[in-house]
């Protein structure tokens, strides 16, 4: 992991000056299930899966996976993360970025650690924290006046005229069951000061509140709140800023399941933890090598420059098995002739005229 560190340290020094503004580091762990039975180091998950779980730090702004740590399957998420957090937050630093934020879910609110990141000056953290009594007591003793409405932004933007939308079947079925049905009227933020018991400083905790509307069949059974909490160092975005920064994180999920399907680096077929970690990390070289590809795209100036931006961004976003498809197994015809060899692709897809400036631009580096 080091070794593939100090080669992406050299891919993203080719970045333009805008890719080093901020830093957004990701963590979470994953159930990695096998269905052998000799396998050493695994163990039985929380939710009755026999494998392993492997952690996943990676950089938000790439989906890069920077630090794979494999472990048995009942060790909890944060094991290890504070390490690997370290290690991720010092490469960033040497590659340039001028800001790193951290962010996790409720599992990697590692109060021990958070006084330490805070100190550094450069590193942002916005971690869920659990909805115990004490947090919930805090929340509901606000005044009314405290919260505030959250308005989340449209998910599509309609460019031509908006449709009418479909029937939602699955809620009718659920009405026609007499099924429960938990129905949200509406999210409010608001935010308080709290000092963890492991911290000496004092941390913003931004709280989600919403209110659910709790329905059986055609009739409403009663109303009630339900609370989410976030801890950041972060005193300048607003509250909705946070919350949307902190659900954003949920893309991560994207680059899980493209290593667990796409590249296969966690479908565990060796016979240990290590050589299963071994595996992983090599397996997801794979989807390290494409996102790489991506960055190092050329772009030309002049009127292409905003079709081959936006190109890069295509490529390093693109799914495995797709990126396969349109720039690796492309049927070719090989010529010698001429004392040279011919490559002659014998279809079209709209991807090749970047592969063709990609291979001319590489091709002079090498032979600089």
């Amino acid at each position: 992991m080091e070794s593939i560190n100090r080669v992406r340290l050299s891919v993203w020094k080719q970045q333009p000056t805008e890719f080093f503004a901020r830093a957004v580091i990701d963590a979470d762990g994953s159930i990695a299930p096998t269905f052998g039975q000799c396998k050493q180091g695994m163990n039985i998950s929380y939710d009755g899966q026999w494998g392993y779980h492997p952690l996943v730090v990676s950089l938000a702004n790439t989906k890069e996976p920077l630090y794979l740590v494999n472990r048995p399957g009942n060790r909890p998420s944060h094991e290890g993360a504070d390490a690997c957090l370290d290690k991720a937050v010092a490469l960033c630093r040497a590659a340039g970025f001028v800001s790193i934020l951290l962010r996790g879910d409720t599992d990697f609110m590692q109060t021990w650690k958070l006084d330490e990141w805070d100190q550094a000056g450069d590193v942002t953290f916005v971690f869920g924290a659990d909805a115990r009594k004490p947090m919930i007591a805090k929340a509901q003793s606000l005044p009314e006046s405290a919260w505030s409405r959250l308005k989340r932004p449209v998910r599509h933007e309609v460019k031509t005229e908006p449709r009418t939308r479909p029937d939602n079947v699955k809620e009718q079925v659920v009405r026609e069951k007499g099924f429960k049905n938990f129905v949200l009227q509406w999210e409010d933020v608001a935010e308080f000061e709290h000092r963890p018991d492991l911290c000496s400083r004092r941390y913003r905790i931004v709280v989600l509140r919403k209110r659910i509307s709790v329905e059986k069949g055609q009739e409403k059974l009663f109303e009630e709140y339900r609370y989410f909490f976030y801890i950041t160092n972060d005193r300048g975005s607003g509250c909705e800023q946070v919350v949307f920064t902190a659900n954003d994180r949920c893309d991560q999920e994207n680059l899980i399941e493209q290593l667990k399907n796409g590249v296969k680096s966690m479908s565990n077929p060796l016979d240990s933890l290590l050589s299963n970690w071994a595996y992983m990390v090599m397996a997801s070289l794979a989807w390290t090598l494409k996102a790489w590809w991506g960055l190092m795209l050329p772009v030309e100036p002049g009127r292409r420059r905003a079709v081959h931006e936006q190109e890069k961004r295509d490529v390093v976003r693109m799914e495995f098995k797709r990126f396969v498809t349109n720039l690796i197994r492309l049927p070719c015809q090989i010529l010698r002739t001429g004392r040279r060899l011919v490559f002659r692709l014998l279809s079209f897809n709209p991807w090749q005229p970047a592969l063709l400036r990609g291979a001319a631009a590489w091709r002079s580096r090498a032979n600089c």
